[in-house]
Parts: structure tokens; C-alpha cells; sequence
């Protein structure tokens, strides 16, 4: 589920939670969920619904891991500006609570530990997570250089899913591709709706993204982005073979991403900050409806 104490994006508040904790969001966990979901897409996937527990385990462990990394290294390459944004100025790097030498070792530590993980795979596995670690690492960077840093996330939370076949069935079939699109584009859609909320901030110290890159267009194109995710995961389901219930949970899917134009649509900071989170919810009826489909459709 979301957090429901999780700030809102108006205004900085006084920090709760350990500063370590802090530092790697764990006290903020809707961004594990949001990775965690197109995760078990596409183990469930590439397993015909019944992964083995030792993926299960790596995977979730892993997600857990590369959005704590992801997150170190994202507050490391924005310690000069997050001090001018109201939503971060009290993060632990801008705040001078950890040192930025610190949070950099905590960030390869933690790329160590995915490589522990991932070492439990098979070599293609492998071979794929040193592109993941690469994808995870640049993004924070994009920011500076490019209005879309967000195609960057995609490409990084997509990672997983020619992980998830790789080390399933030890190969790439190319159906998995079509999974991977859908969520780089959902990964564009709902990170726009976040960069939305720091859009005024952004534009006054120079940080780029597509929520300024597509100005009074931003729904549209959010909208046209969503729709091609569903049109791109309903593909998928009639490439691997699913039924009535996975294409149930599309539509009930497709009904959230309707309710988040609607919440949105007076582009209000916190109204786009709740159109942002309520994509959770959106991956989580999808993964139900595809488990559900596998258990009652083998």
C-alpha cells in the first residue's frame, strides 16, 4: 500500500526517520513498490506464473537494494541544488547530516551487495546487471544535460525485466521487449506527475525534465503515454497467452489512470503528487491480475 504518512510535496517537513534510513528512502517505500511491480511482471512472465523461490527472493532483495542505491546516488548528484528546493532542503545531504564522501561509499557498498545477489543467477543474468547498475547511476546525472532524465529512470526500471527472463530461462525472447517499453513509458508517465510538483523549483535553478520539456501538453502526453501502456501490456497478454482475469486487472488499471487525470487536471502540486503515488496502486492490480490469470490459466 502507499504511505500514507508520506509528506506532501508542498512543503519540507522536519525529518522523522534515521538519517541513513532517510538517505535511502526506506522510510518513504513508495518507490520499492513502484519498482517491485514491473519486477514480478515479469517474473511471472517469463516463469508462466510460477517463479522459483531463489529468484523470488534475489529479485524482491534486489529491488529493495537498487532503490536504496538508486536513491543515494540521486541525493549525491543533486547536494548542490536540493537545498533550494522546499520538497528536499532537509534531505540528509543538503542538510549537512551525512557527508557526501559517506553517502558515495554507502551507494557502492550497496551495488556490492547487488552484485552478491545477482551472482546467485547465471552469466547472462550477470552480464545484464553491470547495464542496470549503469542505468541506475546515470540517471541522476540526465538532469543536467537533458529534458528527458526520465527516460533514463524508464530504461533503469525496465532493467528488470530482461533480468527477470534472463534468469528464468537463461535467454532473451523477444517478447519480453514489449513488457519493457510498457514500463519505461509508465515509469515516463508517472515520473512526470512527480517532476510536476518540483516544476516551478526546477525551472528557477536549472534542473531539466519532461514535466518542463512538455509544458501545457503534460497531461496530454502523460494520457498518450498511459494509453500506450495498456495497449502495450494488453500485447503482451496475447503474446504469452493470458485470459480474463489479466485483461480484467488492464482495464480496472486503465480506470486509475483516468482517476489521476481527473485528480490532476489543475495541475496542483499536491494533486499531481497524488496522481503520482496512486500508480502503486495501478502496478499492484496489474501484478494481481496477471498472477490471478497464471493460477487459474496455467
Amino acid at each position: 500500500m502507499t504511505n500514507p504518512s508520506a509528506p506532501q510535496p508542498s512543503a519540507a517537513q522536519p525529518p522523522m526517520a534515521n538519517r541513513w534510513l532517510r538517505l535511502m528512502r526506506l522510510d518513504k517505500p513508495i518507490g520499492t513498490y513502484l519498482l517491485l511491480w514491473p519486477t514480478l511482471w515479469a517474473l511471472w512472465f517469463a516463469s508462466g506464473g510460477q517463479p522459483s523461490a531463489a529468484n523470488l527472493i534475489i529479485f524482491c532483495l534486489g529491488v529493495i537494494v537498487m532503490r536504496a542505491a538508486g536513491c543515494v546516488i540521486n541525493d549525491y548528484a543533486d547536494r548542490h541544488v536540493d537545498g533550494d528546493v522546499e520538497r528536499t532542503r532537509l534531505r540528509p545531504l543538503p542538510s549537512g547530516e551525512i557527508r557526501a564522501s559517506t553517502a558515495l561509499a554507502l551507494f557502492f557498498a550497496l551495488l556490492f551487495t547487488a552484485l552478491i545477489l545477482v551472482l546467485l543467477t547465471n552469466t547472462l543474468t550477470i552480464t545484464l546487471a553491470f547495464g542496470g547498475a549503469a542505468a541506475a547511476t546515470l540517471y541522476p546525472f540526465l538532469k543536467r544535460f537533458t529534458h528527458w532524465p526520465q527516460l533514463g529512470l524508464g530504461i533503469a526500471w525496465a532493467w528488470s525485466t530482461p533480468m527477470a527472463f534472463a534468469a528464468h530461462n537463461n535467454g532473451l525472447p523477444a517478447e519480453l521487449w514489449v513488457i519493457f517499453v510498457a514500463v519505461v513509458c509508465w515509469t515516463i508517465a508517472f515520473d512526470t506527475y512527480y517532476a510536476m510538483v518540483d516544476r516551478e523549483d526546477d525551472l528557477r535553478i536549472g534542473i531539466k525534465s519532461t514535466a518542463i520539456l512538455f509544458g501545457r501538453y503534460d497531461l496530454l502526453i502523460i494520457g498518450l503515454l498511459q494509453l500506450a501502456v495498456v495497449l502495450l501490456m494488453v500485447t503482451a497478454g496475447i503474446l504469452f497467452g493470458r485470459g480474463l482475469m489479466y485483461f480484467a486487472g488492464l482495464a480496472v488499471a486503465a480506470g486509475y489512470f483516468i482517476n489521476q487525470y481527473r485528480v490532476s487536471r489543475g495541475r496542483d502540486r499536491d494533486a499531481c503528487f497524488k496522481a503520482f503515488l496512486s500508480n502503486h496502486r495501478v502496478g499492484m492490480i496489474i501484478f494481481i491480475g496477471l498472477a490471478g490469470d497464471y493460477l487459474l490459466n496455467p
